[in-house]
């Protein structure tokens, strides 16, 4: 649990706060709720503190027909946890969302939503870096989401390894220039908790030790020689094991690692990533049937920033 704040008087600021958030690819084949891969693909927030009590939500992009417009949003439910970490809440507050991130699809869109929630509380409250350090940041975050390696990767940027020890950890890698990734994002979701829930209690031995040694060679493989991705990207413990909820997306995976393209379940799925060099990327849309929508993108290696609101 994050620690919290004993109930003080904060002073909120005056102005509004932007936060971008980038989307993140987790697991990249092995390294299951372990690595993390920031994207750049964004949701851009912008909140602002009110003297009137309530909280309204205004929302355009992904989920603007679906998503709750009150403190049952994500972003909402994130902002009001961390102002009760740093000790008090306002009187009332509104929230914008743009969000360009895929909902259901394995993007991180609610690691994106709670660790952007976070950081606009924090940067509503002045002195709110002191009340809420980075470390506390993704501990809330790991305790809201489940599990922090979508969020370790959404706040830190890069290539991110998390691990659980009392809260959430997590350290972030450059991954290699020549890495590109590219996203393969089916137009059906995929809600992250039936993904999970197809997963078996216990694995075998040799399929553990297959993904421990595949993991390893993966923070090799993102940060040196990328050349060993292939491998590296290869997995025995879920992807198979969640094949009857998205078969398509699995024989998509099939195809690009047969043409030698280092290729993986993003995340709980469907949407597929490849981890291309300049020497392959061009080659993924020509694999890619009609049922997915292909975007080369880059790695985001700053992570979630505030940003100026007229930026």
């Amino acid at each position: 649990m994050a620690a919290r704040t004993p109930r003080t008087r904060l002073t909120f600021r005056a102005s509004p706060v932007r936060v971008r958030v980038p989307a993140t690819s987790a697991n990249l084949g092995p390294a299951f709720d372990s690595a993390g891969l920031a994207l750049t693909l964004y949701d851009d927030l912008i909140a602002v503190v009110t003297d009137e009590p309530g909280i309204s939500v205004d929302i355009s992009g992904e989920g603007a027909d679906e998503l709750p417009r009150n403190h049952r949003h994500l972003v909402a439910k994130s902002m009001i946890a961390a102002f009760d970490v740093m000790g008090a809440q306002p009187r009332g507050f509104a929230l914008v969302t743009a969000n360009h991130i895929p909902h259901g699809r394995g993007l991180g869109s609610s690691s994106a939503a709670i660790v952007g929630g976070i950081l606009l509380a924090r940067a509503l409250v002045v002195g709110g870096e002191q009340l809420l350090p980075q470390r506390g940041v993704l501990a809330l975050a790991s305790e809201l989401e489940g599990h922090p390696d979508n969020v370790a990767a959404t706040l830190l940027g890069g290539f991110t390894i998390a691990w659980t020890e009392g809260t959430g950890q997590a350290v972030s890698l450059r991954p290699h220039d020549d890495i590109i990734p590219v996203v393969c994002i089916p137009h059906s979701a995929l809600a992250t908790r039936k993904a999970r829930g197809l997963l078996p209690e216990s694995v075998l031995h040799a399929d553990a030790a297959f993904n421990v040694a595949r993991s390893a060679l993966l923070v090799s493989a993102m940060t040196e020689d990328p050349s060993l991705l292939l491998v590296a990207t290869d997995d025995k413990l879920h992807q198979q094991q969640r094949r009857d909820a998205m078969p398509r997306s699995l024989d998509l995976v099939a195809k690009l690692r047969e043409a030698g393209i280092p290729a993986a379940i993003s995340g709980a799925g469907p949407t597929v990533i490849a981890l291309c060099t300049r020497a392959n990327a061009d080659l993924v849309g020509g694999l890619v049937g009609a049922r997915f929508d292909v975007h080369e993108l880059r790695v985001d290696v700053e992570g979630a920033t505030v940003v100026p609101v007229d930026q």
